[in-house]
């Protein structure tokens, strides 16, 4: 279970102090597939770091099956972050390596002894089905083909949490509905849960149980999408949901 309990984060302007995060609190079930959505500069990427503490939030908790990972050592901190994977627009492959090599260097970082390495780079690649992309480099590849790529680089690792930050917003809608439904299928097949960021509502439509609308940081709303049909309590998440403009406001509009 994952849960954030008020917390805060802010970055310093020119201006001043600009608060990303407004004292937001959620929580997500063991095995679920939970959406956090938002126009742009919402907040919900960082929100979403913060539940590794890629980003580390100025106050608040975070805690992971009921343990507050900001209390942790950097030692313990970095062994915790092994069990939630994460999943980037971009890819993030490293363009000299190959397919395998790239799923290989997040386990050789952490020490895993080569034979071990293997067994779970081959098992990840078979799961994406991209075995047979081994010896590739990531130029040969398609936009799905290195999200997969990624997929297996995380999974290798055998996360029981999955973070993924707009993990299709670089690909077409043919692409995009593949890899929804192969993180459904994780999800189904091995209990992991999944945090999904993104600003398309479809893409939360078809994957996520429940939602939550950030608006100027403040999470104002969370939808729960097993109703037929939800109905928001705020302008911005009927927008989101239905692209009802008749009733959002001119300044919701305005993030269009």
């Amino acid at each position: 279970m994952i849960q954030l309990q008020h917390i805060n984060k802010t970055y310093p302007a020119a201006n001043g102090p600009v608060q990303v995060i407004d004292s937001v609190s959620l929580q997500v079930q063991h095995g679920e597939i939970y959406g956090i959505i938002g126009f742009s500069g919402a907040g919900k990427s960082t929100l979403l770091r913060s539940i590794n503490l890629l980003e580390r939030p100025d106050s608040g908790a975070v805690l992971i099956n009921g343990e507050n990972i900001m209390l942790l050592s950097r030692k313990a901190l970095l062994k915790r972050r092994m069990s939630m994977g994460m999943i980037f627009q971009h890819f993030n492959l490293i363009g000299n390596r190959t397919v395998y090599e790239n799923v290989s260097f997040p386990l050789e970082i952490a020490g895993v002894p080569r034979a071990e390495r293997k067994r779970l780079i081959l098992e990840s690649l078979e799961v994406v089905g991209l075995l047979e992309k081994a010896g590739d480099y990531p130029a040969k590849l398609s936009g799905g083909q290195k999200q997969r790529v990624a997929i297996a680089r995380t999974m290798a690792q055998r996360p029981q949490i999955l973070l993924c930050d707009e993990p299709t917003s670089a690909l077409d809608p043919h692409t995009t509905e593949s890899i929804l439904a192969f993180l459904k299928q994780l999800n189904e097949t091995r209990g992991i849960t999944i945090v999904i960021v993104t600003h398309e509502m479809e893409v939360i439509k078809s994957i996520c149980s429940r939602v939550s609308v950030m608006e100027q940081g403040k999470l104002v709303e969370t939808i729960n999408l097993s109703d037929p049909r939800p109905v928001p309590q705020t302008q911005i998440a009927n927008y989101l949901l239905y692209g009802d403009r008749a009733r959002v406001s001119g300044e919701v509009l305005g993030y269009v």
